[in-house]
């Protein structure tokens, strides 16, 4: 499964995505497995998209997906 990072999240990982071995899962099961691998990464007010589509917390993840997480941006 291919995560892919931006913005801070990018920053406080360093790098711009993670190759992960995992299970299917649901969207929600995986941002809580992030959570317990990388206890510092910034997970709230973040979306997901799976394969280039936003999806919801019950979005089942397969292991071929590519993840975007996409934190809140502000302007200026």
């Amino acid at each position: 499964m291919k995560i892919l990072l931006f913005a801070h999240l990018r920053e406080q990982l360093g790098a711009s995505e993670l190759i992960l071995d995992l299970e299917p899962l649901t969207v929600e099961e995986l941002m809580q497995r992030l959570r317990e691998m990388y206890p510092s990464l910034s997970l709230d007010h973040v979306m997901v998209a799976v394969n280039e589509s936003l999806v919801g917390s019950g979005y089942p993840v397969q292991a071929a997906d590519t993840v975007a997480l996409l934190p809140p941006v502000s302007g200026g």
